[in-house]
């Protein structure tokens, strides 16, 4: 490792405000044959031959301090993480990356570098390179080891969705037959079929050159719907949702493609809580069946659709405390 690097990693342990450990495995990273559970401060697993193509979903837990790397919904990675300490705790909830900068220096710590930076919002939280201590220490961000986070800058894009929770399931496949937000007739597939063939692949990095990262937001407490693309409002409209009294629960579905034998859009789908220990169950294809929209909104949504487009349902409502036109999509704890 050159001097370069290694300035890079003790300027992002810095930022704990303590004083820097030098231990190679919290620093640098190093690469284990482990299971999740049993791994050490700095220590991460990646395969990414389990699932060489498809879109990636990252999940950092919390009450574990882990990330977890999802591609095409199998899981290819894990890190030891360090996240926010008592009184600049991380925030919960459903984000994007925003923005993307490999050699970036934060504006707000003395101007410390921050290795592999994957932003989730605008205020300072982001994935970067930083100490690992074995428990939360950073000021919000998600420290990660060096050299994991070099890998994990590698296949990440902007729009790539991160979920930050005490609970979370894995991802699975759904299948709504036909496309999201309405009922399903034969010429909606048809359109669906029209609007993403030749965007099937490929993915990851690339997924953008299709379109903007574009997020729906559902709010069944509202019962409105919000499109963001690129972090910025486009619009909104009333939704409806079948048997309102049953919560819609919070769930993050991204799009695959299409699902030709069932003539619908395949979906992996996550389902999380911002507390630790409450079941959160697995996603259900009832959930987004239950949802439709206006005609008017049906359209705007398609104009934008392309796969790796995610969709969010909160019981939350949709207001500035819970999301802003450019920082998260749904957050559900705000950061002390």
């Amino acid at each position: 490792m050159d001097r370069r690097r290694v300035i890079q990693a003790i300027g992002a342990a810095a930022l704990s405000g303590s004083a820097v450990s030098l231990l190679p495995g919290r620093v640098f990273g190093e690469s284990v044959l482990k299971k999740a559970s049993d791994l050490k401060p700095g220590q991460f697993t990646w395969h990414p031959e389990r699932s060489p193509e498809g879109p990636i979903a990252i999940i950092v837990s919390l009450p574990d301090q882990r990330v977890h790397v999802y591609r095409n919904g199998i899981r290819i990675a894990v890190s030891t993480c360090s996240t926010g300490k008592p009184g600049h705790s991380t925030p919960t909830g459903v984000f994007t990356i925003l923005e993307k900068d490999k050699d970036h220096h934060s504006s707000t710590y003395n101007n410390a570098p921050m290795p592999n930076m994957n932003r989730l919002t605008w205020n300072g939280v982001a994935l970067h390179a930083g100490n690992l201590p074995g428990y939360p220490a950073s000021h919000g961000c998600v420290r990660l080891p060096l050299k994991f986070s070099e890998l994990l800058f590698g296949i990440t894009h902007v729009g790539t969705p991160v979920v930050i929770a005490g609970a979370h399931s894995d991802p699975q496949e759904v299948v709504h037959p036909g496309l999201v937000l309405a009922e399903y007739a034969s010429d909606e597939f048809d359109h669906a079929k029209s609007k993403l063939k030749g965007k099937e692949r490929p993915w990851a990095a690339h997924v953008t050159n299709f379109s903007a990262a574009t997020s729906i937001v559902i709010s069944s407490l509202d019962r409105v719907g919000v499109l963001l693309v690129d972090g910025k409002v486009i619009g909104q409209a009333p939704i409806t949702i079948r048997n309102p009294s049953q919560p819609l629960g919070s769930h993050v579905f991204m799009l695959m493609d299409l699902h030709e034998e069932r003539q619908g859009l395949s979906w992996h789908a996550i389902a999380h809580h911002e507390r630790s220990g409450v079941p959160v169950g697995q996603p259900e294809e009832s959930v987004i069946t239950r949802i439709s929209a206006p005609e008017n909104a049906r359209q705007t949504v398609h104009e934008y659709m392309h796969p790796g487009m995610t969709l969010v349902t909160t019981d939350l409502p949709v207001h500035p405390d819970t999301r802003t036109g450019q920082d998260f999509v749904v957050m559900t704890q705000a950061a002390s």
